[in-house]
């Protein structure tokens, strides 16, 4: 972790540095709180196990430098626990079972929703976390009100199209050339590039039947059946700049979606609908 952080995440819209009374007096119609969710977990021998948790942390650092106050949204800690089970096993995982993120985040949602906040964002960063977020997203709701957004450091990845090769943005899942890269420009003292591997899991194909490991028709799966040095990517071809390129990118549509969450109301979901009329 930065022994130090600047910026406007950590300075102007980090939550934790305001007092219980700034909190209190924060406009609460229009805005979101953010929790980074990510992990503590096996990176293949190249990389540390803090790699997802520092990817949300800078990714977020980028994305809030083009934020303003006016947009009201605000951050709170990574959560740098997350569910990697699927890397249990291998020294330097740290995981929570399923049953107690799910818990946590419940937890925090409630003190978010006690704070007077309305609208929730879970912006994760690993990939092992996505099906229990989708699922405890909805819980949340039910449970709370709040509005529950579900966000990925990954989920515009389609602009890094060219920076990377197709194979890599589709297969390269853990620990290749697009974390490398960002590990790279986050920190690069952490990255031990003389012992990165280039290993890369394929679905399984017979005919026209594809089975992968993610998507549906798939297969549960957990890193040693997938892999024999923990990652699945080029990490090889990895480079400081192609990560500060890979960080910029994605923290403008991050920003902007950020932006659009801040002032979402749920009943445009039924105000906004087209209906056809039937003849």
């Amino acid at each position: 972790m930065k022994a130090e952080k600047h910026g406007k995440a950590w300075q102007d819209f980090f939550l934790p540095r305001l007092s219980t009374n700034e909190v209190a007096a924060l406009e609460k119609e229009k805005g979101a709180v953010v929790l980074p969710i990510a992990a503590i977990e096996q990176h293949g021998p190249h990389l540390p196990t803090y790699t997802d948790t520092l990817i949300a942390e800078g990714l977020l650092e980028a994305t809030f430098e083009l934020l303003n106050r006016e947009d009201n949204i605000w951050l709170l800690p990574p959560l740098p626990y997350g569910k990697s089970t699927e890397h249990f096993g291998h020294p330097g995982t740290f995981t929570l079972s399923e049953t107690t993120l799910q818990h946590v985040i419940l937890d925090l949602a409630e003190s978010v929703k006690a704070s007077g906040f309305t609208r929730f964002v879970l912006f994760n960063t690993h990939g092992g976390n996505l099906d229990l977020i989708n699922m405890i997203a909805r819980e949340v709701r039910i449970q709370t009100g709040l509005m529950v957004f579900k966000m990925s450091g990954m989920d515009y990845k389609g602009v890094l199209n060219g920076l990377y090769t197709d194979k890599e943005l589709t297969y390269g899942i853990h620990g290749g050339d697009v974390e490398t890269s960002i590990i790279l420009a986050l920190q690069e003292g952490w990255v031990h590039m003389d012992v990165a591997q280039s290993q890369m899991y394929q679905p399984y194909q017979d005919g026209e039947i594809v089975i992968d490991i993610k998507g549906s028709p798939s297969v549960a799966w957990i890193a040693d059946d997938v892999s024999d040095c923990g990652t699945s990517g080029d990490a090889t071809l990895a480079t400081r700049d192609k990560g500060i390129e890979t960080i910029a990118r994605l923290s403008e549509p991050l920003a902007k979606t950020l932006q659009k969450i801040s002032t979402f109301e749920m009943d445009v979901l039924k105000n906004s609908s087209i209906v056809s009329e039937v003849k």
